[in-house]
């Protein structure tokens, strides 16, 4: 199977020229083998409570309610959970190791599966980092919002933020090399969060006027469910679960499931909680974006709004490094030390080509909900449920039980009638906005 990649590079910063490869022999230009679990785990956390939380009242409780909103809530965190700690277990097979998707689909499947995985991983990572733009520049305009009646166009803030993650970026280039930038983070989620859920319990107890109807037809409330059930995997799964167990010191198959059970117990408490609060908040009337919901006082809304543009910096670098990986392990020189000059006028040129292209698409189109449930429609869906679940069946088939085989072969079905599902419903809701919005619109 042909990979990305002529050679070996170690990226981290201060270190010297080194080869990174897997146990294949696999040549990455970023670092693996070299992080804790706990390091693994405090960036799920932090990533996965990351400003995409203050959408989700939205677009996943809005649309369901509270019965099926709670229910499918529970129901696909659980399953999103399973198909990840599944995943988890491929990270090795036939005694070869694969440190990113499209590879172990490819050695499964052949040639035709590593492209469609290919396409796949990185039509979510492009999105994602496109909503995550929004997001900051979102953030941005809100703070302007509290200090004037005439806030900049959006369009600037997106400048802003796709300028401050290329920065990052280009001093911070791996996913390893985050580690020290991870404390910080925790430390901005955690205190935005608490402060969010402080000014939602005032407003909810004074709000007594909220309702909680579905609005819409029968035929769109269907479509929105659908909708709902998309945003609930995005809250809770990343599509590039190899690529970060690579970074992991050995064992990497129980490492990464310790990190998975980290966030699917401290990281979930704090985004599904801020998932349900928006909407006891605030009901039906519930911004896309949360925020703009709040009451105050000022100094809160600024404070909220501020740490999330800061901290999205840092999140929003783990869900793109697959994209930089093989940008780096193509274009670098593979001889010479990461901060050598030739390599840092290449690391500056590649950083800046990937971010001006993606800011100038989310400025053209700053719907940030139809981002959401595009790419955890169309893509995410079968990169999280259905793709081990095939792999399973390729790899054990022959030697599991009949009912493990049934299972998996249930889950590849579902998993591809929801994607048809769930992409029909997201594109429906993209030629909607579309009708409603123009290009470069002041959102």
């Amino acid at each position: 199977m042909d990979v990305e990649g002529r050679g070996t590079l170690n990226m981290e910063q201060g270190q010297e020229k080194g080869t990174q490869k897997d146990d294949s022999g696999l040549a990455t230009a970023h670092t693996i083998d070299s992080d804790s679990w706990k390091q693994v785990g405090l960036m799920l956390v932090s990533a996965f409570n990351c400003g995409w939380i203050l959408s989700f009242s939205n677009l996943i409780m809005w649309p369901l309610g509270w019965t099926w909103g709670i229910i499918c809530l529970l129901l696909v965190g659980i399953y999103t959970a399973y198909a990840n700690w599944l995943l988890a277990a491929f990270h090795f097979v036939d005694n070869r190791r694969f440190i990113r998707y499209r590879d172990l689909m490819g050695y499964v499947y052949g040639k035709g599966m590593y492209h469609i995985t290919w396409v796949f991983q990185f039509l979510t990572l492009l999105l994602g980092n496109m909503g995550f733009i929004l997001l900051g520049g979102k953030a941005l305009k809100e703070i302007n919002s509290e200090f004037s009646d005439s806030p900049l166009r959006l369009q600037y803030y997106i400048v802003i933020t796709g300028a401050a993650y290329f920065f990052y970026s280009f001093s911070i280039p791996t996913m390893s090399a985050m580690k020290n930038w991870l404390g910080i983070s925790a430390v901005l989620t955690f205190t935005y969060i608490i402060f969010l859920l402080f000014v939602l319990v005032k407003d909810g107890k004074s709000n007594s006027d909220r309702d909680f109807d579905i609005s819409g037809s029968q035929v769109s409330k269907v479509f929105n469910s659908f909708g709902a059930i998309s945003a609930i995997v995005v809250s809770n799964t990343s599509g590039l679960l190899p690529e970060i167990q690579s970074t992991l010191r050995k064992p990497a198959v129980k490492n990464m499931r310790k990190a998975l059970y980290l966030q699917y117990t401290v990281g979930v408490v704090f985004y599904y909680g801020v998932t349900v609060m928006g909407y006891w908040a605030y009901g039906s009337a519930v911004s896309a974006y949360l925020p703009e919901n709040l009451s105050g006082p000022r100094w809160i809304n600024v404070l909220i709004n501020a740490i999330v543009f800061l901290q999205s910096i840092v999140s929003q670098h783990m869900f793109v490094a697959p994209i930089l990986e093989a940008l780096d392990t193509k274009f670098l020189e593979i001889d010479k030390a990461m901060h050598s000059g030739e390599n840092l006028k290449r690391l500056f040129l590649l950083r800046a080509f990937f971010f001006t292209g993606n800011t100038f698409v989310a400025a053209a189109f700053p719907f940030m909900g139809d981002f959401v449930n595009f790419l955890g429609s169309f893509s995410l869906i079968p990169l999280t449920f259905m793709f081990p679940s095939m792999v399973f069946i390729k790899v054990k088939g022959r030697t599991a039980s009949i009912q493990k085989k049934a299972w998996h072969w249930f889950n590849v079905v579902f998993s591809f009638l929801l994607t048809i599902a769930t992409t029909i419903s997201a594109i429906r809701l993209i030629v909607d906005n579309i009708q409603k919005y123009h290009f470069f619109a002041d959102a």
